[in-house]
């Protein structure tokens, strides 16, 4: 079940927390896996090492999802070596926690040009190949924030709610190509980004989740993995939910 072999797939902001967890259940998976990452190489080079050692098929390309052209090339060139791209994940994503009062519009264009015109840009370079094979899965990355809001992250908020837009239009566009769009939503989970948040506060997030515990990077992964498999064929512009119950 969820076997992936022959797939190509590329995953943004691969090198660590959620993506890295992805890149690797795609691989177990069977799939050949692009590692995009922003600036973090020698991460992203751990990440394909570790596959490559385990079995599995990876490479590392490096990719600022803020720059079109340089998606349009990255999966160009990825095209053109290995023939297809058949699951295009956009994970990539960065956060400045503001409240609106505060927040910079220079911190607020970079969101938007990292986590919505990004994801969007991928997409976009994706489905044309996708659109030529007649089948292909693309995920987005959005966020129960982008749902339920959260005090000082607006910005952020504004940029993973558009991406259920996105998603949803997406999924009518395209659908009768054979290429289901769908996003998965994490709630609070144990990575980098959450790794500062200890103490009280932490306990205090812990007890608005019904499971009772942060999540992994790896739930979140196996969702991904679902919705990139054949499995889940039927499934195209929704938003899976990977939070412990915490939104509903």
């Amino acid at each position: 079940m969820f076997a992936l072999d022959g797939k190509i797939a590329l995953v943004t902001g691969a090198s660590r927390g959620i993506g890295r967890a992805i890149a690797q259940v795609l691989a177990e998976q069977g799939a050949r896996v692009v590692v995009a990452f922003a600036s973090q190489e020698a991460a992203a080079n751990e990440v394909v090492s570790a596959l490559c050692a385990a079995g599995k098929q990876a490479e590392a390309v490096q990719l600022d999802v803020s720059d079109s052209a340089r998606v349009d090339a990255v999966i160009a060139d990825v095209v053109k070596r290995h023939g297809k791209l058949d699951l295009m994940v956009a994970n990539a994503g960065m956060s400045v926690d503001a409240l609106l009062l505060r927040l910079k519009d220079e911190d607020l264009d970079r969101m938007l040009a990292v986590n919505l015109r990004g994801a969007m840009a991928c997409a976009r370079a994706a489905i044309k190949t996708m659109m030529r094979a007649r089948t292909g899965r693309v995920v987005f990355l959005t966020s129960v924030v982008g749902e339920m809001g959260n005090a000082g992250q607006s910005g952020y908020a504004a940029t993973k709610a558009a991406l259920i837009g996105v998603t949803r239009s997406l999924a009518r566009e395209v659908g009768s190509r054979g290429i289901t769009v769908n996003a998965v939503a994490p709630g609070f989970i144990d990575t980098d980004m959450t790794s500062s948040i200890q103490g009280d506060t932490r306990a205090a997030v812990e007890k608005q989740i019904p499971l009772g515990r942060i999540g992994t990077p790896a739930d979140v992964a196996a969702a991904v993995a679902f919705l990139c498999s054949d499995e889940a064929a039927y499934v195209t512009g929704h938003v899976l939910r990977v939070n412990g119950g915490m939104y509903t």
